[in-house]
């Protein structure tokens, strides 16, 4: 957590960006330009697309410079640029034949086991949210046996169905979160969470 000193110069940085200082600018700049390349380049897998995005979210931040609230997180506007223009990179990539196979590899990579993902707070947003357009019953299964950890047949007892029905909701559970997340539509909040995780 930022001290009132420090609280008080990165507004002060913030506002002489607004007024258009390049040195503010540059001091932004260097101040985010390694933690975000590397989690862009955890995102698209290429040094090289990942610096063109990195070049291009701090062309947005400077085209926009007056709009930027010194009052709220610099950091989350920032990344929430960042997420749409890689969001944006997928959405044109996966519209080119040529980068499918790119596309697939990424994939393999970007949407790991539910199992791992519920093991990190932020995703577990994303997975809530996954959850909330589950059948009802579909998502209590899920909800006892992953989340909570009990076993088929604690939540076979408890719910009154068999341990295959268990099965058969948690494969079905599974399926629909991942292809939640394969969503383009959802694409720009995963990003997201992912940045700034």
């Amino acid at each position: 957590m930022k001290s009132n000193a420090e609280g008080l110069n990165y507004t002060s940085w913030i506002i002489r960006l607004n007024a258009g200082e390049r040195e503010a600018f540059e001091w932004l700049y260097n101040t985010y330009k390694h933690q975000l390349a590397f989690k862009l380049l955890k995102l698209v897998k290429s040094p090289d697309i990942a610096e063109d995005i990195l070049h291009d979210v701090f062309v947005k931040i400077w085209e926009s410079r007056t709009k930027i609230d010194a009052e709220r997180s610099f950091e989350g506007y920032l990344y929430r640029i960042a997420a749409n223009m890689v969001a944006d990179f997928y959405r044109k990539v996966s519209k080119d034949r040529n980068y499918q196979d790119y596309l697939v590899t990424i994939q393999d990579g970007a949407y790991q086991h539910i199992d791992e993902l519920l093991d990190n707070k932020y995703r577990r947003e994303l997975i809530n949210r996954a959850l909330s357009e589950l059948p009802p019953k579909c998502r209590t299964v899920f909800q006892l046996c992953k989340i909570e950890g009990r076993s088929y047949e604690e939540v076979s007892a408890l719910l009154e169905i068999s341990p295959n029905t268990i099965s058969n909701h948690l494969n079905r559970a599974n399926k629909k979160i991942l292809l939640f997340l394969q969503n383009p539509v959802n694409l720009p909040y995963f990003l997201l969470l992912l940045l700034t995780r």
